[in-house]
């Protein structure tokens, strides 16, 4: 996986929360977040619009991907 992808598959919340809020520190113009998951997803995309970014999700192979970018 590139460098600011996120893999929160598995995790229970808040984790991919936290793990999402912790990559945007460092990749401040936006990452791919993978979870497995519908709350995780709600909860991130909340998240993220909350802090300002614009967030596309799409499926892939039962994945949920939410692309997450810097309006």
């Amino acid at each position: 996986m590139k460098a600011n992808v996120v893999d929160a598959r598995g995790r229970a919340c808040p984790e991919p929360v936290l793990l999402t809020k912790k990559a945007l520190e460092v990749y401040k113009e936006g990452v791919d977040v993978v979870v497995d998951n519908v709350t995780a997803r709600e909860n991130i995309k909340r998240f993220a619009k909350n802090s300002g970014y614009n967030v596309d999700v799409k499926e892939e192979n039962g994945d949920i991907i939410l692309i997450i970018r810097k309006e």
